[in-house]
């Protein structure tokens, strides 16, 4: 129609730089309560898939790259961009599940917890990401390290298909025999994808017939002690028991200690039994370092939500987030002897070091055809958490201090989905097997030629 304005194309609604929804819109975008200081010109929310194609003409049309936000959690805050038209696909949130196939259809902006819930009556399951509020679109996109990803894989292997609208605006179904090369680059790459899933096609597991929960806290001094043990004693564990060490900057006091920094190692089975999933966890209970614990968790039925509630506890909303990624060579015991003394003295007692002992399947087969690998033989998450913008400065110098101090040759792997983009220039390459690297640059060559999307964050 002649005179009509790009904003009329849209079912969802438009903002622009300027407007009195703007700034809302910008902070809106970004889960974190640290707001990074980038400004995209465009705001386009999508009503539904159809406004995908338009706001991709709609950038080509005004010279604007395209970022995208799928709905959920991400640190860097990515998505914002100067100069860009952020596509926010927070409406895109359906969930279909079919029994029958044991398959699910779902939005880029499902979250964890509404996977969860739409499950569990059918007795199925996923390896959601950690915490409830994780939106699938980057999660999946990334690579996926969730609950079970030991025994079901990175949550990216069990995705089927995808459907996604590429930088011509072209909407096509991708997988494994078809379009196979975008359908590998989406299992894995992350912020740097070169077009936007719109749906996403899943497929599930039974749900486990038990989920039990133990754990052991020690004084943080115990660290390298408890690191070695806990990594000895997964190897022996079956895949489906989950091992996480965390380390925190301030505990309260127990009845054998005073309060201060812990490490606890919490273990989680996913069995078919109550009495299989106890059998898993005995060695937890038989730790020899158990008389130096200030306090044991009894193992404890649990279920996915009641993880989702606990993880989400350690994570609120509206507090102020840096977070940064390592794989390593190094063991455990050396990676986090290394780190602990920056978590002992950390500027909020609210920040922590969380390390998963085998954080992905081993096995060949669930690693195969993605973007995504594990890079070391260990891999931690350090988070800077705190409330007060006052404190901006010291606790994000306090992530990348203890970043330099637990790879002090500055060579190790990240994890594309929650590493500090901005620390330096190598950081997404590092997140990949140089071949790897390699393939995505290619494909994104050949499927974004104009470079219409945003490659990523950096420096």
């Amino acid at each position: 129609m002649p005179g009509r304005t790009p904003e009329a194309r849209f079912e969802g609604t438009v903002v622009r730089r300027g407007d009195r929804a703007y700034d809302a819109a910008r902070a809106e975008a970004v889960w974190n309560g640290l707001k990074p200081e980038r400004f995209p010109d465009v705001v386009v929310r999508a009503a539904s898939e159809r406004d995908v194609p338009e706001a991709l003409a709609c950038a080509r049309a005004e010279g604007l790259r395209v970022s995208i936000r799928s709905g959920g959690h991400n640190w860097s805050g990515s998505p914002l961009r100067d100069g860009s038209l952020l596509l926010d696909l927070s409406r895109l949130r359906q969930c279909d599940v079919d029994p029958a196939s044991a398959a699910a259809t779902v939005g880029p902006a499902a979250t964890g917890g509404d996977l969860v819930a739409a499950l569990t009556p059918h007795t199925l399951a996923f390896p959601v990401g950690h915490c409830p509020s994780v939106a699938v679109g980057g999660y999946l996109l990334s690579g996926g390290l969730g609950w079970n990803s030991g025994a079901w894989g990175p949550a990216c292997a069990n995705v089927q298909e995808i459907r996604a609208v590429t930088a011509d605006g072209q909407t096509v179904v991708c997988s494994e025999t078809e379009n196979p090369e975008l359908f590998w680059a989406a299992r894995g790459a992350g912020p740097g994808f070169f077009a936007v899933v719109t749906r996403f096609r899943l497929a599930l597991h039974p749900h486990p017939g038990a989920v039990v929960t133990t754990g052991l806290t020690f004084p943080l001094a115990e660290a390298g002690r408890v690191a070695a043990w806990a990594e000895a004693t997964v190897r022996e564990l079956p895949a489906n028991v989950e091992t996480a060490l965390v380390l925190t900057a301030s505990g309260e006091p127990t009845p054998h200690a005073p309060p201060g920094p812990r490490i606890t190692v919490g273990m989680t089975a996913f069995a078919t039994t109550r009495e299989e999933a106890l059998a898993a966890l005995a060695p937890a209970d038989a730790c020899p370092l158990a008389d130096s614990a200030v306090s044991r968790k009894p193992p404890t039925p649990t279920s996915f939500a009641d993880l989702h509630a606990g993880a989400g506890s350690a994570w609120p909303p509206q507090h102020r987030y840096a977070a940064d990624t390592l794989w390593s060579p190094e063991s455990y015991e050396t990676q986090l002897g290394r780190i602990a003394d920056a978590v002992a003295r950390a500027p909020s007692a609210e920040s922590l070091v969380l390390a998963p002992v085998r954080p992905v399947s081993e096995d060949p087969a669930l690693l195969r055809n993605m973007a995504f690998s594990p890079l070391g033989a260990s891999y931690l998450v350090c988070y800077a958490i705190w409330d007060d913008p006052a404190g901006d400065a010291a606790n994000q110098r306090w992530l990348r201090d203890a970043m330099a101090a637990v790879n002090p040759s500055g060579l190790g792997g990240h994890y594309i989905a929650e590493t500090d983009l901005e620390a330096d220039a190598s950081r997404a390459r590092r997140a990949y097997a140089p071949a790897d690297w390699d393939r995505l640059q290619e494909l994104k060559a050949a499927w974004d030629p104009d470079n219409l999307f945003q490659p990523y964050l950096a420096p």
